[in-house]
Parts: C-alpha cells; sequence; structure tokens
C-alpha cells in the first residue's frame, strides 16, 4: 500500500460548504484503474480526480476524474479543483495559462482576481432535442413538454440535454422521479426576476442524473458550459452573467460565466477544506 497526498476542495462556492466538493488525489501515477475507481466509489462525491504526469505535449498534468459508478471525459468542477490543488503543490505551468489534459483531450485553464475560470470545451453534441427525447425527459422530470421554453443538446462529455423554463421559481418548485429519468443526464435553466429574486445572479440551474442511483448535483460546470454555449449562441443570454445553482439542496453556488476574445470561460472560487495523506 502506497500513501499519496490527499485535498478536499469546495468549489463554486459562493460561502463555506455551500459549493460542490472534490476530492483529489495528488501523484497518482501508482494507481490503476480499479483502486481509482474503488475509492471514487469510496468517497461517494459528485467526482474524484487523480493527478497524474501529462502524456500530451503542451499539458502541465493530467487528471483522470471518476463519479462513484464511472469515469468521465470531462467535468467542470473537478477541472477548477484539480488545477487549484495542483498549483497549490507547486505546480509551474509553462505558458501564461494552465493546460490540464484529460480524457476529453487539453483544457486551458486560466486564473484571476476572483479564482479560476476553465475554457468551455466543444460540445460533442448540439442541436434541437427531437420530440420523442423531450417527451422522454419531460415525462421523468415531471414537465409536460408545454412547460419547456426551449431545449437543446449540450453535451461535452457527460452526455448533458438542456431544458429551459420560465422563470426560477417554475424551477425550484421541481421535484423529479429520477428513477424515472432513466439514463438521462438533465440540465434545466430559468432566468432570475430581478424585483423578485435580487441581482446576485442572472439564472437559476439544476442538474439531474437519473437511474436508481440518480442524484441532484450541487454545482456542476460541466453543464454550465455546455448551456452557456447554447444560450448565449442562441440570444437567451448575455455574454456575460452568473448562474447560481444547488439552492433546493442547501448549497450556494456560484458560476461566472464570460465570453471574450479568446472564447467562452466557466469559473468560480475554489477553497481548500481538508489537507493530508490517503493510503491506498
Amino acid at each position: 500500500m502506497t500513501t499519496y497526498i490527499f485535498h478536499q476542495v469546495d468549489v463554486f462556492a459562493a460561502a463555506p460548504l455551500k459549493g460542490n466538493p472534490l476530492a483529489v488525489v495528488a501523484g497518482a501515477d501508482g494507481l490503476d484503474d480499479a483502486q481509482m475507481a474503488a475509492f471514487a466509489n469510496w468517497m461517494n462525491l459528485s467526482e474524484t480526480t487523480f493527478l497524474l504526469k501529462p502524456t500530451q505535449p503542451g499539458a502541465d498534468y493530467r487528471v483522470r476524474i471518476f463519479t462513484p459508478e464511472e469515469e468521465l471525459p470531462f467535468a467542470g468542477h473537478p477541472t477548477l479543483g484539480s488545477c487549484h490543488v495542483w498549483l497549490a503543490m507547486g505546480g509551474v505551468p509553462q505558458g501564461r495559462d494552465v493546460v490540464q489534459e484529460c480524457g476529453a483531450g487539453l483544457v486551458t485553464v486560466r486564473r484571476d482576481a476572483d479564482g479560476f475560470a476553465f475554457a468551455a470545451p466543444p460540445l460533442r453534441r448540439a442541436g434541437p432535442v427531437d420530440a420523442a427525447d423531450l417527451a422522454a425527459v419531460a415525462r421523468g422530470l415531471g414537465l409536460s413538454p408545454d412547460r419547456v421554453e426551449a431545449a437543446n443538446w449540450v453535451d461535452n462529455g457527460p452526455g448533458w440535454i438542456g431544458l429551459m423554463l420560465r422563470d426560477r421559481a417554475e424551477l425550484l418548485a421541481l421535484r423529479p422521479d429520477l428513477r424515472a429519468l432513466g439514463d438521462w443526464r438533465a440540465g434545466l435553466v430559468a432566468p432570475w426576476d430581478c424585483a423578485r429574486d435580487g441581482d446576485a445572479a442572472q439564472f437559476e440551474v439544476r442538474a439531474f442524473i437519473g437511474g436508481e442511483t440518480g442524484f441532484e448535483d450541487p454545482v456542476t460546470g460541466s453543464l454550465n458550459a455546455g448551456l452557456a454555449k447554447w444560450l448565449i449562441g442562441a440570444g437567451l443570454a448575455p455574454a456575460s452573467y452568473v448562474a447560481s445553482q444547488g439552492t433546493v439542496i442547501g448549497r450556494m453556488g456560484r458560476v461566472r460565466v464570460a465570453r471574450d476574445e479568446d472564447g467562452l470561460w466557466i469559473g468560480g472560487e475554489t477553497v481548500t477544506r481538508i489537507r493530508g495523506q490517503v493510503t491506498l
């Protein structure tokens, strides 16, 4: 058995313990697939990541991302949290920005005054959702299709389908049957009403992973990246905005979205909460 450096970080948090936790194991090149999967299952967080030496030219480090059930090619809050830990452990990027290698390829992460932001990766699937798929997702969510203002594929790795509702109150009131949702990963978004909801954010987001062990994800970088590409591209959102997520499950996630001449950036604050060792 070997001892590894371990961090647990809070990503996209607007207040302590109100973001999405991430477990990070550093220097994990000695671990095999089964050990990584077993540890991620035992941690039982949305994701657990393992920092490795890069294999692609231009990458500063490599990350593998596991949920309790599977490995993902890309995920947003693990990207920011892993970068935070890599830098905290003395990592020095080759260039101005950090370049992360993951299953989806190379992802650029930049530092700013408010934390970190990653360049939104290309969508693997985009475009309108056909009527049969929309009906299946809506049924699992307990929605009638006519309550969905717009729908689009926003899949950048995990398989997200995006649905827009009329207002935040309607979205927050939703109580889906996640077993009935099946294999779908549904991301829902609705605008804030400034007069009623305030101006801390412009959109509310909820992320549902269906199935027997389905759950609502607290704050989801990959989904927000996919939604931003859709909403900004379709003229449904401004080039820069803040999304709130996790409200119903007691979190206070804040995701910063900004499009500039360098691309579309998804950012938020990351804070280390636990630092220590793990023996595997």
